[in-house]
């Protein structure tokens, strides 16, 4: 009796819920807002810190840039861990605890007395808390939005460009008001909100994962920790060569991206232009940021254009505005400068929120969460790398001509490795797996519901079949009674398809 009580429950849980595109999910969006000006405006507004820091410490520009590269590469190396925490507690709670380690973590550089203490706080705790709070804030959004996915999440985004107009000056005046340590705990300060934005986040269904979990123990009795492992974590992506390609592609632009961002306020220091006109370089950069972000997001929910191929456009005209921007520099053109910094401000927001809105539209939103973990660890390697080797060039040419120019070779090379994805040409985005084909093909966690099916469900599961066809036959004299003669045992074997489906509904942005 307590059985059939519990299987109403479970089915209903099971059922695809529908993105309602609005509702409490402008609240989530408000919260990606503050959560994405908490960590990236304020990793983009860093630069201002990095003078302070060398004069401080009296160490070369290559090893003070470790301290940004580490914090970029940590939110990146640690989110499959935030998915996989996701998929077994919720967004919520993974938020919240994220931004109490942001918050902690620069709180104590604020006492740091060598370039150790900054890896250490900054870098590995203040990176880990970006980690658990970004990737799951876009998950939320992109689950609460179908037809203005693009829209919201470039709203979502703006916080970055707000943030860098506006914290590039403030964290001038509090470095030359509190010095930096003062700066530092300010920010930790302002950080702890985002355990706040975390409580606003609603899922709106219970995690995925958890409930294939629960499953696989009731029929099989318990599932070994290898399956376990890949069910959260999503690792047969590692096996989908459009995931693969993708991922290597934005690499190649984690490389390049956050090289104007970490430099380019020493640059036009080392140009000749004073501490406030270069903080007022990365400030107008950030207010075409976030037109960009909008325009981006407005333009690819028109549909008229993949929104691959726009991300492309965008990220090619990135990679060509960071080769001409020590160029338009020489010979303290100020002028030239800005110009430069506005048009890559507003062509880096605008291929921002894309970067992740194509993600679905290569795995499907059934995957979606364990894709972007997966992704950002990939790409963390270009974050990891990307600023220290901009700081060797530094070193060796005594310039930041030569940064700028191998960041953009990276953003352009990316775009060309986005070209060689699967039906890249194609003007419509393929087709997502019907879910008879899906049946036969199944994922790494379905094939392990399939292998612990007792002999009676298998042979259950054949009869049913057999009365489907029986039914099918009559289904144009008795249209209504086909899904009510069915057994009652047999609805379990129907609830992988409205997964199926869910991921199909997805997958057309």
């Amino acid at each position: 009796m307590g059985k059939n009580q519990e299987k109403p429950e479970r089915e209903q849980s099971c059922r695809p819920v529908e993105a309602p595109d609005g509702g409490w999910g402008w609240v989530v969006v408000g919260s990606l807002f503050m959560i994405s000006a908490l960590v990236f405006g304020l990793i983009r507004s860093l630069g201002v810190f990095f003078v302070a820091f060398v004069q401080y410490f009296e160490e070369s520009a290559q090893a003070v840039s470790w301290i940004t590269s580490i914090g970029v590469a940590m939110q990146q190396l640690i989110s499959p861990i935030g998915t996989a925490a996701c998929n077994a507690y919720g967004a919520r709670p993974v938020v919240m605890l994220g931004g109490f380690l942001s918050g902690l973590g620069l709180i104590l550089a604020s006492q740091a007395t060598t370039l150790a203490h900054l890896y250490l706080t900054m870098g590995i705790i203040s990176g880990s808390g970006w980690a658990l709070v970004f990737t799951p804030a876009i998950a939320s959004v992109m689950q609460y939005f179908t037809t203005r996915r693009s829209l919201a999440m470039g709203l979502g985004f703006t916080g970055v460009g707000l943030s860098s107009f506006a914290f590039s000056p403030l964290f001038q005046y509090l470095v030359q008001t509190y010095t930096w340590r003062g700066a530092l705990l300010i920010l930790g300060g302002l950080s702890l909100n985002m355990v706040a934005c975390g409580a606003l986040i609603r899922p709106l269904k219970p995690p995925k994962v958890m409930e294939q979990a629960e499953s696989s123990c009731k029929s099989s009795g318990c599932a070994s920790f290898l399956s376990r492992v890949c069910e959260y974590f999503e690792l047969s992506l590692l096996t989908h060569r459009g995931f693969i390609t993708y991922s290597v592609a934005v690499t190649f632009f984690n490389a390049g991206y956050f090289i104007p961002y970490v430099h380019l306020v020493a640059h036009s220091r080392l140009t000749g232009f004073s501490e406030y006109k270069a903080a007022f370089v990365i400030s107008a950069t950030g207010v075409t940021d976030i037109v960009g972000r909008v325009v981006s997001g407005w333009a690819s929910d028109l549909h008229r254009v993949r929104t691959v191929h726009l991300l492309t456009v965008w990220t090619g005209l990135v990679g060509l505005f960071l080769l001409l921007l020590p160029l338009c520099s020489l010979g303290g053109n100020y002028a030239g400068l800005l110009v430069v910094s506005l048009a890559y401000g507003f062509c880096a927001g605008a291929m921002t929120p894309l970067v992740f809105a194509v993600v679905p539209e290569i795995v499907g939103m059934d995957r979606m969460l364990g894709a972007l973990g997966l992704l950002q660890l990939i790409e963390s390697v270009g974050g990891l790398l990307g600023a220290p080797l901009s700081g060797w060039l530094r070193d060796l040419t005594g310039s930041y001509t030569a940064s700028f120019v191998v960041a953009g070779g990276f953003l352009i090379f990316g775009t060309i490795i986005t070209a060689t994805l699967p039906h890249f040409f194609s003007c419509t985005n393929p087709q997502p797996l019907s879910p008879k084909k899906k049946a036969k093909n199944q994922s790494t966690e379905d094939g392990l519901l399939k292998q612990t099916l007792s002999p009676e469900s298998v042979e259950h599961e054949k009869l049913h079949s057999l009365e489907d066809i029986r039914s099918s036959d009559n289904d144009s004299q008795q249209p209504s009674y086909h899904n009510r003669t069915t057994e009652p045992g047999s609805e379990a074997e129907h609830t992988p398809l409205t997964a199926d489906r869910t991921e199909a509904e997805g997958t057309c942005v």
